[in-house]
């Protein structure tokens, strides 16, 4: 059998509301879980218990997956950011101002590099 080698690159991802989707996903999960609260003994004594449970797991998941996608989306914008600080300056630091001269952030107690004389 030959080896599979792709004939093409790989497209990108598509980017779309992440936030706003899995916060609607863990809203849809958390409101199964209530909606089927009322009818756990139905549930129970059908056997289907599992089924409470799994829309609590997906709503407790999302939560994590909030958390994620927020932290995420903040990520990216900071990246965003520091790609348009101007040229020659270090990110996270004002234009104008150089690295190892006082104030910038290699200078100061217990930085290796000296200060500018």
């Amino acid at each position: 059998m030959a080896k599979w080698t792709p004939t093409h690159e790989a497209p990108e991802p598509l980017e779309g509301p992440v936030v706003p989707t899995i916060v609607g996903g863990t809203v849809i999960w958390f409101v199964l879980f209530l909606v089927q609260l009322p009818f756990y003994g139905w549930f129970d004594d059908h056997g289907h218990i599992w089924w409470v449970w799994t829309c609590l797991a997906g709503a407790g998941l999302g939560l994590i997956g909030i958390w994620y996608v927020l932290r995420r989306d903040a990520a990216i914008r900071r990246a965003a950011g520091e790609a348009n600080t101007e040229p020659g300056t270090e990110p996270g630091m004002e234009a104008g101002t150089e690295a190892g001269t006082d104030g910038g952030p290699d200078t100061g107690t217990g930085s290796t590099r000296d200060p500018a004389p």
